[in-house]
């Protein structure tokens, strides 16, 4: 009878376990968390939930915003619609929305936190000034300013790159006063949210916070976030009021306005036309007029007037880096190659791009990125070797937003890679 009453209890015991963790969570960026619901909050408009994190069982309280569905008792119930999906064909053919669907996306998934943003830990030096003063003091002390932290610490090592979301975070909470600086802060924030995740969703919500502090590119950085969300109206209108740039002639080409993009070039008077030239040569390389692009990239080649010796040699290199990686396109078959390692180098923005890329039964199943001296645009070194394992054809490789030349020197180093002979 004694065994009896315990078998029982025990049975109980696991029954009231299993019924304590059968509630879930689903948040609207996907992640999903068990637990128990303790309460639904109908006034504050939040749930109040019981779940095992980081080991210990915790009760926290998330917002209607946040959440997609609640399953309570078996029961499920919607609290908030899931957008539609941010898919793209291309990243000339985003699925396109209607501008009320845009600005709704925005301030629904824009608004939350990314699932990560909770488990990521907060770290910075102490000497650190949160105050952030501009113009920063003399001297360079990526210690102490923020600005030079950020640049120095955070943008080249992609295993931080959560961490100085995290940071922006934490400058907003430290300075609520401060309403201009707070508005630096977000515009860092969209910045960071583009460059380092393409989250276009997040990168237009804290730009549209920032209430236009932040800079000509980040103006533009917004015209490509209604691009890539589905409204190119909404893209054109932003750029309309943006002067010329490089930048904008860029966006152009990647919205698939080759002919407007070109003729701006065409039409612009500079005594150092070469980046034009250049910027040129890459709209018409993504957009497949590789005979256009040669064109282009040989005018680099006879452009007088180069700021400087160093400059030219630069501009020279990756015009013909350019030039050799579009003719090796049409030797390359992929399929045909001998398994192996297989290394090459092209001019990036501050000096060569390095790669070594592995193939296996006629595959690319590996590029790795063996040195570079890039200062800033850190994912396309991520984003392009993921595109060329995916897409297994060069040709077909699209420039990372706000990346295009590194996206580019990535590409021809590729190029040269594999149309040599395996390394030794």
């Amino acid at each position: 009878m004694l065994k009896l009453t315990r078998l029982f209890a025990i049975i109980a015991f696991a029954l009231s376990a299993w019924f304590a963790g059968a509630d879930e969570i689903e948040f609207l960026n996907g992640s999903k968390l068990d637990g128990s619901v303790i309460a639904i909050h109908k006034a504050e408009r939040e749930v109040e939930f019981e779940a095992v994190i980081g080991g210990k069982s915790q009760a926290i309280r998330y917002p209607y915003p946040k959440i997609h569905r609640v399953v309570w008792s078996g029961k499920e119930y919607i609290v908030t619609p899931k957008p539609a999906p941010i898919a793209t064909t291309t990243a000339q053919q985003p699925t396109s929305r209607s501008q009320t669907e845009v600005e709704k996306l925005i301030a629904e998934v824009g608004s939350t936190p990314p699932d990560w943003l909770a488990q990521t830990p907060l770290e910075f030096p102490k000497s650190l000034d949160l105050k952030w003063p501009k113009p920063p003091p003399k001297g360079w002390d990526n210690q102490k300013n923020v600005g030079q932290y950020i640049w120095d610490k955070i943008n080249p090592n992609s295993a931080r790159w959560k961490s100085g979301v995290k940071l922006m975070e934490h400058l907003l909470e430290v300075n609520t006063a401060d309403s201009e600086l707070r508005e630096r802060i977000m515009a860092s924030m969209g910045s960071m949210y583009f460059r380092f995740f393409q989250d276009y969703a997040r990168a237009a919500y804290w730009w549209e916070q920032s209430e236009g502090i932040g800079d000509i590119q980040d103006a533009i950085g917004l015209a490509e976030c209604f691009f890539r969300l589905g409204n190119k109206q909404m893209a054109r209108a932003k750029l309309k009021s943006a002067p010329l740039s490089l930048a904008k002639v860029k966006l152009l080409g990647d919205m698939g306005e080759t002919r407007e993009a070109l003729k701006i070039i065409e039409s612009a008077r500079m005594s150092q036309p070469h980046e034009l030239y250049l910027t040129a040569g890459d709209i018409c390389r993504m957009d497949g007029k590789f005979k256009d692009a040669i064109s282009w990239y040989e005018k680099v080649l006879i452009a007088p007037n180069a700021r400087n010796k160093e400059y030219e040699k630069r501009y020279h290199n990756r015009a013909q880096n350019s030039i050799d990686s579009i003719k090796r396109f049409e030797l390359l078959d992929i399929g045909k190659l001998k398994d192996g390692t297989y290394s090459g180098s092209a001019m990036g923005y501050e000096g060569p791009v390095n790669i070594a890329a592995t193939v296996v039964s006629g595959r690319v199943e590996k590029v790795e990125i063996t040195g570079h001296k890039e200062k800033q645009y850190y994912s396309a070194l991520a984003d392009v070797p993921a595109q060329i394992i995916r897409k297994q054809d060069l040709s077909k490789v699209e420039a990372t937003s706000r990346a295009t030349i590194t996206a580019v020197a990535v590409i021809n180093a590729t190029a040269e890679a594999l149309t040599g002979t395996p390394d030794e």
